[in-house]
């Protein structure tokens, strides 16, 4: 790829939280699986770090006294989505551990479906169940094309 400013894909997202165990801790429920890397040990975490799905994305927690100056901890701009399967089941599984609705669960055109959550640390969660994301699974294609620019999937 000969423009390296072009966006290719989430590699990490990082939310935050006043108490990073505790969040760990939820958030190790609600995933099924425990953190891989943890600073600055498991008894006092400031980062934790989780590996997710398919490709193995990073989902960070931090601690929220470490954002930058302004910033308070509320919910506000990108809604970063992450595919699931079933979005009405998995919005069911974070209000049922404590997570607020943000966006209720809805249909948009060619077949996307989206929710979001607010954890019960202020962070938003976005679902999404994406056919482009599917299709990219399935066929082993990284990149919609070359220039990062796929006008032919529309949401």
């Amino acid at each position: 790829m000969s423009d390296s400013w072009i966006l290719r894909g989430i590699a990490q997202l990082n939310i935050s939280a006043d108490d990073v165990g505790k969040a760990r801790d939820w958030y190790a429920s609600f995933l099924g699986v425990q953190p891989y890397f943890q600073r600055p040990d498991a008894d006092h975490p400031m980062y934790v770090e989780f590996r997710l799905g398919d490709y193995q994305h990073e989902l960070g927690i931090i601690d929220r006294r470490f954002l930058p100056p302004g910033n308070h901890g509320q919910a506000c701009g990108v809604i970063a989505r992450w595919h699931v399967d079933d979005v009405p089941a998995t919005l069911q599984q974070l209000t049922k551990l404590g997570a607020t609705e943000y966006e209720p669960f809805t249909e948009r055109e060619g077949g996307f479906v989206t929710a979001s959550a607010i954890d019960p640390f202020g962070n938003v969660l976005g679902l999404i169940t994406s056919p482009h994301y599917l299709h990219v699974l399935a066929t082993g294609q990284e990149t919609a094309n070359s220039s990062g620019n796929d006008s032919s999937q529309s949401e």
